[in-house]
């Protein structure tokens, strides 16, 4: 096996192969899943289940749900294989692990990946502890959740309503193997690989395992693949007449696609590669893959983010900080001579006590502060003292001194303008005369 890889590595031939294996590949029927009744119930209009191999509901009108049953007869290994649970699938998830009395789901994909939601939330979250699907008669409840750095296991409890029986089943969730991409090392995937293979739940007496990602063909046959090979390994006298392709070949006549890319082939024959060595009997490489796997490390999700520098809303609400400095700038300037002007403007006193002050146009007020508090604060200043002024006077005293004033004006006005006539004259008659 590790010639082959070799010689397919070295020539860069990896994508030449799995063009080669999917024109080998079946072309089966599948005319249940494109009834209209059915199409809601697939995600992706290219991805269906075959006819012969289809697992078939048994409650309700409608037997339909995107899933097939893969059968390694030589392993004596089965796999129920299917999509992400849409949100009107999620109650004929569960009737399936019900019915084919499968006690693990390997879950190999996120909700949401690259911003798109790639499955429906089928089980209930730490602060629901429980969700009920009224349509099947079915109630989840999360007894317990180990968090690992890239995979979590959850211990779920499934109630039928309808008979009040429950089971136990374990929920075994890959958190960083991305959408057509395969995991960071052999290492952490085969650590995974034998932590389900521990739990008992591939065990043949039990049902078979439910694993799914998003589509159910891509990281989903990455899985059974390298797991059903490494299982052939064990069994057969002759190790090395376990051929990969062979058996993808096989797995594809039960359900379409499987592996979707060259690199994910390339990939699972790297796990076999390293996880032969296991098989071969070398049992301290399962440490090595533990210790490799960094399993005990903080998951990247729960990390928690740098603190983001101070907040500095920005006058136009559109992160513009370039601008941000002038507008700053232009209003605490407007500010700082509005307070300039009130105060330098004369006190003129009127009838009333009040005294008027001079007001701030109405566009100066409008304008957004950039801070709530400015760097540098303004001090108010108080004004030097005032000599002191002679005491008020009364209104009476005051109506006499103001009407003579009044009375005073127009006799000085007239008293100037008589005697610039008298000059006048004056000056004409000496002059002519």
């Amino acid at each position: 096996m590790e010639a082959e890889f070799r010689e397919i590595d070295e020539h860069g031939n990896w994508n030449d192969v799995y063009q080669e294996i999917r024109q080998q590949s079946s072309d089966l029927p599948c005319k249940i899943a494109k009834l209209p009744e059915n199409r809601s119930r697939n995600r992706y209009r290219d991805v269906s289940p075959f006819d012969h191999s289809r697992i078939c509901l048994q409650i309700g009108c409608n037997d339909y749900i995107n899933a097939s049953l893969i059968s390694v007869e030589e392993a004596q290994r089965k796999y129920i294989l299917t999509q992400g649970p849409l949100p009107n699938t999620c109650g004929h998830f569960w009737e399936m692990v019900w019915e084919q009395r499968s006690r693990g789901v390997v879950m190999l994909n996120r909700v949401i990946e690259k911003g798109s939601v790639k499955c429906a939330q089928y089980w209930p979250q730490r602060e629901e502890r429980e969700a009920v699907f009224e349509d099947t008669n079915f109630r989840l409840t999360l007894i317990s959740e180990d968090v690992k750095s890239y995979y979590t296991v959850r211990q779920l409890e499934l109630e039928n309503l309808s008979t009040q029986e429950t089971r136990e089943i374990l929920h075994f969730h890959y958190t960083t193997w991305p959408d057509f991409g395969v995991p960071e090392s052999p290492a952490s995937f085969l650590n995974f690989l034998f932590k389900v293979r521990e739990s008992g739940c591939l065990s043949p007496e039990l049902g078979p395992v439910v694993v799914h990602c998003s589509a159910g063909i891509g990281r989903s046959g990455t899985f059974c693949l390298v797991d059903t090979c490494l299982l052939l390994m064990s069994q057969r006298k002759d190790p090395s007449s376990v051929r990969i392709q062979e058996v993808l070949l096989e797995m594809r006549r039960y359900r379409m696609g499987l592996i979707q890319t060259a690199d994910q082939l390339r990939f699972s024959y790297l796990a076999f590669i390293e996880g032969a060595k296991y098989i071969m009997g070398d049992t301290s490489v399962q440490e090595s893959w533990k210790e490799l796997s960094n399993e005990e490390d903080l998951p990247p999700e729960l990390t928690p983010p740098p603190r983001p520098p101070p907040r500095i809303d920005p006058p136009n609400g559109k992160g513009d900080l370039g601008n941000s400095d002038l507008a700053h700038l232009f209003t605490e300037s407007i500010t700082n001579s509005a307070e300039i002007c009130a105060n330098s403007a004369p006190k003129t006193f009127t009838d009333g006590p009040e005294i008027r002050k001079r007001t701030v146009p109405a566009e100066v007020g409008a304008l957004p502060l950039v801070n709530e508090q400015p760097d540098e604060p303004i001090i108010p200043r108080e004004a030097p003292p005032k000599p002191p002024r002679s005491p008020p006077l009364t209104p009476a005293t005051e109506a006499p001194t103001t009407a003579a004033q009044e009375a005073w004006s127009p006799l000085v006005v007239s008293l100037c303008l008589c005697t610039a006539l008298a000059v006048g004259a004056y000056c004409y008659r000496t002059y002519f005369h």
